[in-house]
């Protein structure tokens, strides 16, 4: 199958418009529209039904959507892979979520394989899987839910999550409250992240997309809502004009060490296992 086109009808399938794919790509719509025409007939199926008003994907275009992406990202982390052994790098990325410390784990490893360059790369609750899909990390200690689609996932450890509250807030110096507590405050992150609040909320969410836990702090500070974030994470950005506490009746936070399932590189397994040893608090 030409990747090529399989970009050019992500592109398109995304859009659900051939023009604005077409800038998106930096070509001529045309050319676009014969790419995808091509690509049909390559695969023996019509992707996408269009009219003078509309464009939508049929089952087939559904269905290849959701292998192609991935099947791009993989494809783009090979390549990655492909360079670095290219240019004699021996390389092993690890990613972390924020709040983990890695550093024992890492350290042993260096140890283990003094000709390994052994780097690390912070992560957000958006990309904690996706540097691993796209190549920029053979590895990732990942806060759960993840996607799990085409990853292998070892539980390491388990902590308390917390609310984070300006310091004048009425529940400042409490040692823990319920969820039902937070049900009128405004939550400043995707209520996904927090589904058990999402479950009892009367306030409203003011979800900051792709925002750091620096960003998501400052606007805690300036007393425009709050946070819920695992108890490592809190601790680990102490500042004066916010303060934490626990939230007794929610799940703890679980914490993974994730990698691409169809790796069979022996370094993957043993950084696992120094994981496993080392912790990541």
């Amino acid at each position: 199958m030409d990747l090529r086109k399989v970009r050019y009808f992500v592109a398109a399938a995304r859009h659900l418009h051939f023009g604005r794919a077409a800038a998106e790509l930096h070509i001529a719509q045309p050319v676009l529209s014969r790419q995808i025409r091509a690509l049909e007939s390559e695969l023996k199926a019509q992707l996408f039904r269009r009219d003078k008003r509309s464009t939508e994907l049929t089952e087939a275009g559904r269905r290849l959507l959701t292998e192609a992406e991935p099947l791009l990202a993989a494809a783009e982390a090979l390549r990655r892979r492909v360079a670095e052994a290219g240019r004699g790098a021996d390389r092993f990325v690890v990613a972390f979520m924020p709040g983990l410390i890695v550093t024992a784990a890492v350290r042993r490893l260096r140890q283990r394989h003094p000709e390994l360059d052994v780097a690390v790369v912070r992560t957000s609750w958006n990309d904690q899987a996706e540097v691993l899909r796209d190549g920029r990390a053979d590895v990732s200690f990942v806060r759960l839910p993840v996607d799990r689609r085409g990853l292998a996932v070892r539980p390491l450890t388990t902590e308390p999550r917390v609310v984070v509250l300006p310091a004048g807030h009425r529940m400042a110096g409490k040692e823990s409250v319920l969820i039902a507590d937070l049900a009128a405050e405004r939550l400043l992150q995707d209520p996904d992240a927090v589904p058990e609040w999402r479950d009892v909320a009367s306030g409203p969410a003011e979800p900051v997309p792709a925002a750091a836990v620096e960003e998501k702090l400052e606007n805690v500070a300036a007393g425009r809502g709050i946070v819920v974030l695992p108890l490592s994470t809190a601790t680990y950005y102490t500042r004066p004009d916010v303060v934490w506490c626990r939230i007794a009746d929610i799940p703890d936070n679980r914490v993974a060490l994730a990698w691409m399932s169809e790796r069979r590189d022996p370094l993957l397994t043993e950084f696992a296992s120094l994981a496993d040893d080392e912790g990541a608090f």
